[in-house]
């Protein structure tokens, strides 16, 4: 627990949007000041256009008046456009807007996250993070018709689940933070309604971070967590949603 056991399935209709993976570590000034050379020709097979970009942070240094502190994001990104790694001097992130299934996530991520290490050798990482977005169009499922309440459990759905005002709300937010059964993770969870602008339907979207902040040194404990999450990740869902919305899914056993 927290989050019930449940069969392993892989979702032909899958309604996640994307799945990112962000792991951040004490600023490495070698990123930000050489062009990554190696990493690139580390991961260039899987990852071969290169995009440089410069983003502002905002920042209040200790005893210093706020200001704006431009950071270097290189992004290296699959041939299909559907994979995209980003290298900061203090994060690497894998983005899929193509998942399928967590083997392959882990296998496109373990190249970059080994040149990282061997490369410029981070002291530990600080944050491991997992992000899960779902969004739930009902018209792609074939469930136009359907009220939300047919579809998602009652502990998700607030006010969306009273008899009386749910034809009636307009917007809809909730956010929880779910403190996680290894003692030292959490698990935020952001449910609300957002736009699909192309159709524009109004769809439900649930957004799943998956954490933890306390150190860690090593690659094989860094992967060791991640499939943690994506188990208790596979967990959620199913427990979000009901029996009808698991089926229009379609979903086919894992063995």
């Amino acid at each position: 627990m927290p989050f019930p056991e449940a069969k392993r399935v892989i979702y032909k209709n899958n309604p996640l949007d994307r799945v990112i993976c962000q792991l951040r570590f004490p600023p490495i000034l070698k990123i930000e000041k050489e062009i990554p050379v190696e990493f690139q020709e580390r991961i260039r097979q899987d990852f071969p256009e290169f995009h440089e970009k410069v983003e502002t942070m905002f920042s209040i240094p200790q005893g210093i008046e706020s200001g704006l502190t431009p950071t270097k994001n290189y992004d290296f990104v699959s041939e299909d456009g559907f994979w995209i790694i980003n290298l900061t001097r203090n994060f690497i992130a894998l983005t899929s807007m193509k998942y399928k299934r967590r083997e392959q996530f882990k296998c496109k991520f373990n190249g970059p996250l080994t040149a990282l290490v061997e490369i410029y050798e981070p002291a530990y990482f600080s944050r491991i993070g997992l992000r899960y977005i779902d969004i739930i169009k009902r018209s792609v499922l074939g469930l136009d018709n359907q009220d939300w309440s047919e579809l998602l459990q009652t502990y998700v759905l607030g006010l969306l689940g009273s008899d009386v005002v749910s034809s009636d709300i307009q917007t809809f937010e909730s956010k929880y933070e779910i403190r996680m059964d290894d003692g030292n993770s959490m698990a935020r969870i952001v449910t609300g309604f957002v736009e699909w602008e192309e159709k524009h339907e109004k769809c439900f979207m649930i957004d799943t971070d998956f954490f933890n902040m306390g150190k860690t040194n090593t690659s094989e404990e860094v992967i060791n967590k991640l499939d943690y999450f994506h188990i208790q990740a596979s967990r959620l869902i199913q427990w979000l949603i009901t029996k009808r919305l698991h089926g229009a899914m379609g979903p086919e056993e894992v063995l």
